[in-house]
């Protein structure tokens, strides 16, 4: 296997890329007193930060949580943190998780703005639209009804790309109002930062379709993936828009199946079922109250609700090789990028770098040449 991690471009497309989460939130991403050798502290996430960068990640997200609550006792500012993390760094992006409601666009805007012009276009946005209500009322924000919060979403990504490709921005909409309003500098990347957004329910997929440049997915079946991904990239071409697909996975990489299955058999017993239950309970009370009735977690068990967004259901649990064909599976069915969580971040994501992604860039070549 070739040695490099970087992707080489060839007739099958673009390389699928790689982010990983940023701990800047305590208990890591199982809600599980298995031990994790994670933490959430600056040295250790810019240590994290240059290992995943050296070891080919493209980008990295951080979290956004104001509240303790399922195991997160202690949280960092995203917009502070990920700027902490741009700055250890040389090529890495951070995606930089910002809630409307706390935030408002125009603050949003002239941060990232800066951001993006500092490290000369290392800055993306993850517009997350809410699910914690209990996290609303301890910052005393008013919680919005299911479709209420994208539509505000929508609103927000409107005027965020509005401030920044516009030289006077005017706009009337029910949350927010601009009238000419200049901002300068304009962000360094044209026409402006790559907006990310997840979410399962209709009207977060129908907003994806509309406005987003990237769209989050939770973990889940290779089918399940593929109907999500068909209904997005149709209303979007409906739209006259594109949008990429980033999908969620845990992964536990071993020298044997049976040792990551182990691995994630552990992290299931060893679960906090208290926090898990009442996660749980959370949020999918956020997504019965869409329309349809169904949102992220809809159908998560008890052991998918262990990691934050189903995680374990994506499968990328096993060795090396069974990891990489299941991630190069993933690029045939429209996924553009890997979201990536693990127990023991810095060490996994260099193992990650060193043997399972020269894995994935030999497939695509292999797959590229078989097409070309």
């Amino acid at each position: 296997m070739s040695s490099s991690p970087y992707a080489v471009r060839g007739p099958g497309g673009d390389p699928i890329r790689f982010a990983y989460w940023v701990p800047n939130v305590s208990g890591g991403l199982v809600i599980s007193n298995i031990e994790q050798r994670t933490s959430w502290d600056i040295d250790y996430n810019r240590k994290l930060a240059q290992t995943a960068e050296n070891s080919g990640f493209d980008y990295a997200l951080s979290q956004i949580r104001f509240t303790a609550g399922y195991g997160a006792e202690y949280q960092h500012e995203p917009v502070l943190f990920s700027h902490a993390l741009l700055a250890a760094t040389k090529q890495l992006k951070l995606i930089v998780a910002i809630l409307p409601g706390p935030w408002n666009p125009a603050v949003a805007a002239k941060q990232l703005a800066t951001m993006d012009q500092l490290t000369s276009g290392r800055v993306a946005v993850n517009i997350v639209s809410g699910w914690f209500r209990g996290e609303f009322h301890a910052i005393g924000e008013p919680w919005l009804d299911h479709d209420e919060r994208y539509r505000r979403s929508e609103e927000f990504i409107r005027s965020l790309k509005g401030i920044w490709t516009e030289d006077e921005f005017t706009f009337k909409g029910d949350f927010y109002r601009f009238n000419n309003y200049s901002l300068k500098p304009k962000p360094f990347q044209k026409p402006h930062p790559e907006i990310f957004q997840g979410g399962s329910s209709r009207a977060a997929r129908d907003m994806a379709a509309r406005v987003s440049d990237w769209y989050f997915t939770n973990g889940n079946t290779p089918d399940g993936h593929a109907a999500q991904i068909a209904d997005i990239k149709s209303k979007a071409a409906q739209n006259g828009h594109s949008v990429k697909i980033g999908v969620n996975a845990f992964v536990i990489a071993r020298e044997t199946e049976q040792e990551a299955k182990d691995v994630l058999n552990e992290i299931i017993e060893k679960a906090n079922p208290e926090a898990v239950r009442a996660f749980g309970h959370e949020v999918k009370n956020a997504g019965k109250a869409s329309p349809e009735g169904e949102g992220n977690w809809a159908k998560s068990t008890f052991e998918d609700l262990v990691q934050y967004n189903d995680g374990f259901k994506t499968n990328l649990i096993g060795t090396p090789e069974q990891i990489a064909e299941r991630i190069v599976h993933l690029k045939t069915i429209g996924v553009d990028l890997v979201l990536t969580a693990f127990l023991h971040f810095q060490e996994e994501v260099e193992y990650f770098g060193k043997r399972v992604l020269p894995i994935v860039r030999e497939l695509e070549q292999q797959r590229a040449l078989v097409a070309a």
